[in-house]
């Protein structure tokens, strides 16, 4: 028999959390069929998480093939994803909802949530004592509001026991691959991410994407336009005098404009954007830590490692070990 995939849509949920997974394992089963495989492959359909049509946040109206309640009484379930989204957030308040993903996933062999689906599942008290991940910024909530969840921030996904969990909107698709990967080999998965014309693991994890995005851009030209230099230039002197003087200031004012524009200090964005720098040269290049260093604009090795400490949690050693493209 097929596995049986079912992909759980809420009203307001992000689109790509539905079609993302359901297109990676459309696609898996018509790869088997293409070479005469022995493997069924999968059965991927979409189920509401109540009854009738749903429209998604972006406003795509989507018709579930049946109900969540009727799909996980009708046969057992392969896989269970949860799509996440804002419907996903309400979802979490909603007793029935939550009694219903309940008995679903007491009928699949493996859950998983994408973005914040995973409220869902922490809400439903199955992610209790377990690792967990979600979109960068609402990682910070969901340890707040589920205590019992251990949250990682930076993985693209995680995986603990039979519970998946993966970072935002596009993560879906990583985490579906994944899924993909370890029921039919990475040939396949390859396969299917070349067809999709994505990587089959792509390289860090997603704080590369949330750490210049956790800085506000300025609404004043002369301060947005620095900003941009800056994330160009990271190997420039950045002091606050001299990024005073390109933005015609005095050192006073222009650091009381730059935070309140763009919400930290000018040293902070600075770091933060030196540390970026660094990590996408340790995740795709072989360069040394003292030049990798030296191209961030933190000068010395001893720097970095402080401020990847510091940001980080890791050593710009162990962050290359973990993240790096050469990685096992």
């Amino acid at each position: 028999m097929r596995r049986r995939v079912v992909i759980v849509a809420f009203d307001a949920c992000e689109t790509l959390d539905v079609v993302g997974p359901l297109d990676v394992f459309a696609t898996a089963g018509e790869m088997l069929e293409q070479r005469g495989a022995r493997d069924p492959g999968y059965e991927p359909i979409v189920a509401g998480a109540t009854s009738g049509a749903l429209r998604t946040e972006s406003g795509l109206c989507i018709l579930p093939e049946v109900a969540l309640a009727r799909a996980s009484a009708r046969a057992p379930i392969d896989t269970l994803i949860l799509a996440g989204g804002v419907g996903a957030r309400r979802a979490a308040q909603d007793r029935a909802i939550l009694r219903t993903v309940v008995r679903a996933t007491s009928r699949a062999r493996r859950v998983a949530a994408v973005c914040t689906g995973a409220f869902v599942l922490a809400a439903a008290g199955l992610l209790d004592g377990r690792r967990a991940t979600t979109h960068w910024a609402f990682c910070d909530e969901l340890a707040a509001t589920h205590p019992g969840v251990r949250v990682e921030r930076d993985p693209i996904y995680v995986r603990d026991g039979r519970f998946w969990t993966s970072a935002g909107v596009t993560a879906g698709i990583d985490l579906a691959l994944a899924l993909v990967e370890e029921d039919l080999g990475r040939e396949v998965a390859l396969a299917v991410a070349r067809w999709l014309v994505v990587f089959v693991r792509r390289a860090g994890g997603q704080s590369q994407f949330s750490a210049q995005l956790a800085s506000q851009l300025a609404a004043r030209a002369p301060i947005r336009d620095l900003q941009a230099w800056i994330v160009e230039h990271p190997d420039a002197a950045l002091d606050v005098p001299a990024l005073a003087r390109r933005a015609g200031m005095s050192v006073r004012h222009f650091s009381r404009v730059f935070r309140a524009e763009v919400g930290v200090s000018p040293a902070a964005f600075v770091e933060r954007v030196r540390v970026e720098t660094a990590r996408r040269l340790l995740e795709m290049t072989t360069d040394g830590v003292e030049q990798v260093a030296d191209a961030a604009g933190f000068g010395t090795a001893e720097v970095l490692r402080r401020a990847f400490a510091r940001r980080i949690g890791l050593s710009p050693r162990e962050y290359r070990a973990r993240f790096g493209s050469g990685r096992s």
